[in-house]
């Protein structure tokens, strides 16, 4: 194939990425994926976040997976500093499925804090993939900072975070046990009782965290 041809295939397949019609831009994305191609990444990383489909997203995500960690991730940590929350949410997710710890001193504070709610879960599901050993008491630190927040699946997403980091978890959630909010309490002892017996179930275990806090006791 000469280059020309190469330039024409490439260029074809970024404008199915933009097609109006979501089932093209989800073969457009598959394509992508099969045939890996450094031209393909920025166009990739760019659709990402304006993307409105969820299974099209799911499929630039798999598509940037097929290509070098080494031409996407710098892309991806770069849209973490987006305004936009769909970028810096599309492209944590995707680092978390990279799996390259290369990205880890990207995941800040004030990703794993942000206030958008899709923004700061797929914050907690990166960081808890790519926190380095020995930092994951840390982590756990500034995640017990999000206990209570949100509705059950926020609040699940986050138990789940928690934890995926075992027992470097507890001494966050110990402290998190005797706070002021009552939500921060029971989601902290709803979390500790599902690392300890994760068979318990997320809504049995903060029914019974709420009661135990009513009652006015974390034992």
């Amino acid at each position: 194939m000469t280059m020309p041809e190469q330039d024409t295939n490439t260029a074809r397949a970024l404008r199915g990425l933009e097609n109006g019609d979501p089932s093209v831009r989800l073969r457009a994305a598959l394509a992508v994926g099969s045939a890996p191609d450094a031209r393909f990444v920025g166009g990739l990383i760019e659709r990402c976040a304006v993307e409105p489909d969820f299974h099209v997203r799911d499929m630039l995500t798999w598509a940037l997976t097929r290509h070098p960690a080494s031409l996407t991730v710098p892309g991806l940590v770069g849209e973490l500093r987006s305004e936009r929350a769909q970028a810096r949410s599309q492209a944590l997710h995707t680092l978390s499925k990279i799996g390259d710890r290369g990205a880890w001193p990207a995941i800040t504070r004030a990703l794993l804090c942000d206030a958008d709610g899709e923004v700061a879960r797929s914050a907690w599901r990166a960081a808890v993939v790519l926190v380095p050993e020995g930092e994951a008491v840390e982590l756990a630190a500034v995640l017990s900072s999000q206990l209570g927040r949100g509705g059950r699946e926020m609040q699940l997403s986050l138990s789940r975070a928690l934890i995926a980091l075992g027992e470097a978890a507890l001494p966050a959630l110990r402290t998190a046990t005797t706070a002021h909010d009552p939500r921060v309490r029971a989601h902290a002892i709803a979390t500790e009782r599902l690392l300890r017996d994760p068979d318990a179930g997320f809504e049995f275990a903060i029914d019974e965290a709420k009661r135990i806090v009513a009652l006015g006791t974390t034992g």
